[in-house]
């Protein structure tokens, strides 16, 4: 039993920072949009609280923003004239070998050449190579990255930049296992260890195909722009988003949780919520959700097609995660210098770690030797915590396969604090608070990392482009007309930079315009092609 709600333009189900975007851009056009959100805020892993102790600043999942700094998309926006502001920490990234040896990226090229050479002479060469080339790539690589899929004319721009045979050899490089890359460009373990380590902040291992365009890019981006935060905490991104958006007339709902998607004659025309309540939609709905939440608990397998709802068993959670974020009553006493002055931190393994850490993922296997992500969140933004004090997270991967017990978990975050002592003698006197996010404490916080999976869905190529989030046109249309993917589990897939939610609202906008009807036969045909023709089921349950 439904009642009778508002009616507006679009409903946007979670107001991730995706949904967010998306809703800011259809407000722009003139559109009512109101986004309905389960949690008691915005913002979805984009988010900062007090969880450790008072005054101490955590980011919820995440923290370093350098795709949202460079982000066409949130550029676009001008988010600073609503408090946006971003900060950086002397260094952008270290990583600390077993050993002790730490190799650090500077947006400083010489700095970051130096420590390279420290390892093998030449690497800070070969590095500088890369870092021109990015130079040269960095505005239509992103802009085709991030953009609607097929990218055409970004991807012809860059065709132009390179030549076809840079191009092709670029594309080669790009679907490289992370270790195949650093043992083609350097001598050196420290050049290998930073790009194999920036492609474990995917799921995917150092060893598989593609992991190079994750490590690489990170890499580039790190030396390019940094690791940039945003002044005050990651929530700074949600509030302007948030503020923006009311500016224009759009609402935001929060404890407000969406049940199901009302689908009328094949067409989303409105949601209904946990106490019934009904949101109607005239043009468009836009799910800043997981596609397999989506389909599956809000649409209902009856309004798809089946190959559809055979492709969505088949899909694939990245990785878990365990984070623990710590109050210390000063910085960490790291002993590798590279470490006392970059925001963020690798822990745990040189390349051959790298790659035996995979390894036991991969077999469902709890890591002995954890590598970690690690912020220094003070040491980047002096808002975070009080004066002589530092905030910091860590955070490691996990099984998605299993769930595991609390034991397990105990012995894991004392790993991960052991690694941290071992490289810093004396942090645990230091620790004035802990706070420990098991993978059902972060989905408990955010429906959408469903068992901890921060990224909606692997970075594997097989659930990539038009892979993702199965089968289909890489495109935010799906098999219901008037419904868009706006989330992480669409293309181009997670991270802090808007472009999913933006190419919903550049779908949901064509969509609903004059030429919309033309365009509704394009998507209906396409997806015809690929799913087949829709059956006519009797509802699920």
């Amino acid at each position: 039993m439904t009642s009778e709600g508002d009616t507006v333009d679009a409903v946007v189900v979670g107001a991730g920072h995706n949904g967010l975007v998306a809703a800011n851009l259809l407000a722009d056009r003139g559109w009512s949009v109101r986004v309905l959100e389960a949690s008691d805020a915005p913002g979805g892993a984009v988010r900062t609280e007090e969880i450790t102790a008072p005054g101490w600043r955590s980011d919820l999942g995440s923290a370093f923003h350098p795709m949202g700094f460079v982000s066409p998309v949130l550029r676009g926006l001008e988010l600073d004239a609503y408090g946006l502001a971003w900060r950086h920490a002397p260094a952008a990234l270290a990583h600390v070998l077993p050993d002790d040896r730490g190799v650090l990226i500077s947006r400083d090229l010489d700095v970051t050449a130096a420590s390279l050479d420290r390892f093998a002479p030449g690497d800070g060469d070969a590095w500088r190579r890369l870092a021109e080339e990015w130079q040269r790539l960095r505005d239509p690589l992103m802009a085709a990255f991030l953009g609607p899929f097929p990218p055409v004319r970004d991807a012809t721009t860059v065709l132009r930049t390179l030549g076809g045979p840079e191009a092709l050899r670029l594309a080669r490089r790009m679907l490289l296992p992370a270790t195949r890359f650093g043992e083609e460009e350097f001598r050196g373990e420290g050049a290998r260890v930073l790009v194999a380590g920036n492609a474990l902040h995917t799921d995917l291992a150092v060893t598989q195909t593609a992991s190079t365009a994750f490590g690489w890019l990170l890499s580039m981006l790190a030396q390019d722009v940094g690791f940039p935060v945003p002044s005050g905490g990651a929530r700074s991104i949600t509030d302007a988003l948030v503020a923006r958006l009311a500016d224009r007339g759009g609402t935001v709902d929060c404890e407000r949780p969406v049940t199901r998607v009302l689908v009328e004659g094949g067409r989303a025309v409105g949601v209904v919520d946990a106490a019934g309540g009904l949101v109607r939609a005239r043009r468009a709905v836009l799910a800043d959700v997981p596609a397999p939440v989506l389909y599956g608990d809000l649409v209902g397998h009856e309004h798809l097609p089946s190959r559809l709802v055979d492709d969505l068993a088949r899909f694939q959670y990245d990785d878990a995660i365990l984070k623990v974020d710590w109050a210390l009553s000063s910085p960490i006493p790291w002993t590798a210098p590279e470490a006392r002055e970059a925001g963020t931190i690798h822990l745990g393994g040189d390349v051959a770690g790298l790659v035996d850490f995979g390894a036991d993922l991969a077999a469902g296997r709890v890591p002995k030797d954890p590598f970690m992500l690690l912020g220094q969140m003070t040491l980047s933004d002096p808002l975070r915590s009080p004066p002589g004090t530092e905030s910091v997270w860590a955070y490691t991967h996990l099984p998605h396969s299993r769930t595991l017990t609390d034991a397990e978990l105990d012995e894991q975050v004392r790993r991960m604090t052991a690694v941290i002592e071992r490289h810093a003698p004396g942090f645990g006197d230091r620790v004035v608070a802990r706070a420990v996010s098991r993978s059902g404490d972060l989905e408990a916080r955010n429906p959408s990392l469903v068992r901890g999976a921060l990224m909606a869905g692997t970075a594997q190529i097989h659930q990539m482009l038009v892979f993702r989030p199965t089968p289909g046109l890489g495109r935010p249309d799906t098999p219901v007309d008037g419904l868009f993917l706006a989330g992480a589990t669409a293309h181009p897939a997670g991270a802090v930079h808007g472009a999913p939610g933006a190419n919903a609202a550049r779908a949901a906008l064509a969509r609903g315009g004059r030429l919309g009807p033309v365009y509704k036969a394009g998507i209906r045909a396409a997806n015809r092609l690929v799913y087949g023709a829709p059956e006519v089921r009797a509802p699920s349950g």
